[in-house]
């Protein structure tokens, strides 16, 4: 990755991805160095990692919401593809949904999760430029939540518990989508979901934006890694209603309540899944054993149910959301 490629990280990460390049250049200059020009670079190296370490407690120790939702849409972070492609062996892409055409914003297909055959599916951001123009930066239109709820009930037929990674700033609101019926197919995705007969686990591992992220969104375990962000809109649009500002962004971020722990607070998340410090795009490989773990317990404890005990779970899990106060008229 060129220099330019690693500066593209949020404002408060510069400093210290700008100190981890020049430690970086300096082991480059010690491998050709000898005498007392290596010895004076070692003790360069390790005043400059000492630095490293205290700036980056400092920066992650201390991190506020709108920090949050930058990490959640970090250009490095892990993908639905990377996720996919590291926990599920042998699978298989579904693709279209029978009516329209495929729509490339949502993944969905069958795969092996730790000997469990499970579909999988999740919002598709895209990697490079190109990618990201073809999946509409994880926005999906109407066609792709009925690719997904099409891939759902065939797992529901097969007897399939369902994974669903969550990575959208919402649903695509363009007058074609709107033409081919967004709101109709996010609202029949979570009335379906809600009484499908087979565990469903959620996985918040980015933005989970509004009805974009409910329409696969709607399960038994609400799980949500701990630099992502869930809101009913993001924080610019927020601000855009609320203030005419969307550079208030960061002050809407604040008021939403959108962190991993005031959803845990509102009962909206069941639980948090950790990242590597500084972030999953820091450390992917331990990122994605945290998911593992994770999913692999939730799906274990769902798979122990009977149907019965599952909706009636489910159905009490959807009630129970949110906190809210009932005034006289």
């Amino acid at each position: 990755m060129s220099g330019v490629d690693r500066l593209n990280v949020p404002e408060f990460e510069r400093p210290i991805v700008e100190l981890e390049m020049k430690i970086e250049g300096l082991r480059m200059d010690l491998a050709n160095a000898d005498g007392e020009r290596k010895a004076s670079l070692e003790a360069d190296i390790g005043d400059l990692e000492k630095d490293l370490k205290k700036l980056m407690t400092s920066v992650f120790n201390d991190l506020d919401p709108w920090d949050r939702v930058q990490l959640s849409r970090h250009p490095n972070r892990p993908l639905v593809t990377d996720y996919i492609q590291t926990l599920f062996d042998d699978f298989q892409e579904l693709k279209g949904d029978r009516a329209y055409k495929d729509d490339p914003a949502i993944v969905c297909g069958f795969g092996t999760f730790e000997g469990t055959k499970v579909m999988v599916m999740g919002h598709r951001k895209g990697r490079t430029l190109k990618e990201r123009l073809e999946c509409n930066f994880g926005c999906a239109h109407p066609e792709g939540y009925r690719k997904a709820l099409r891939k759902m009930k065939l797992a529901e037929k097969l007897n399939l518990p369902i994974i669903s990674f969550i990575n959208t700033p919402g649903a695509y609101p363009g007058i074609e989508a709107e033409e081919r019926g967004q709101s109709q197919a996010i609202a029949e995705n979570i009335r379906e979901m809600s009484g499908l007969r087979v565990p469903v686990i959620t996985l918040t591992i980015g933005e989970g934006g509004s009805g974009g992220a409910l329409g696969i969104g709607v399960g038994d375990r609400y799980l949500i890694m701990e630099n992502a962000y869930y809101s009913v809109i993001s924080p610019e649009g927020c601000a855009a209603i609320l203030w005419h500002d969307a550079k208030k962004a960061s002050d809407a971020a604040r008021v939403l309540r959108l962190t991993p722990n005031d959803l845990i607070e509102l009962g909206i998340m069941d639980e948090i899944v950790p990242e590597p410090f500084g972030g999953a795009h820091r450390d992917p490989r331990k990122a994605y054993d945290f998911v593992r773990q994770y999913l692999l317990k939730h799906l274990n404890d769902l798979k122990a149910l009977s149907i019965e005990d599952l909706l009636e779970q489910r159905y009490q899990k959807l009630r129970g959301m949110g906190k809210y106060m009932e005034v006289a008229a």
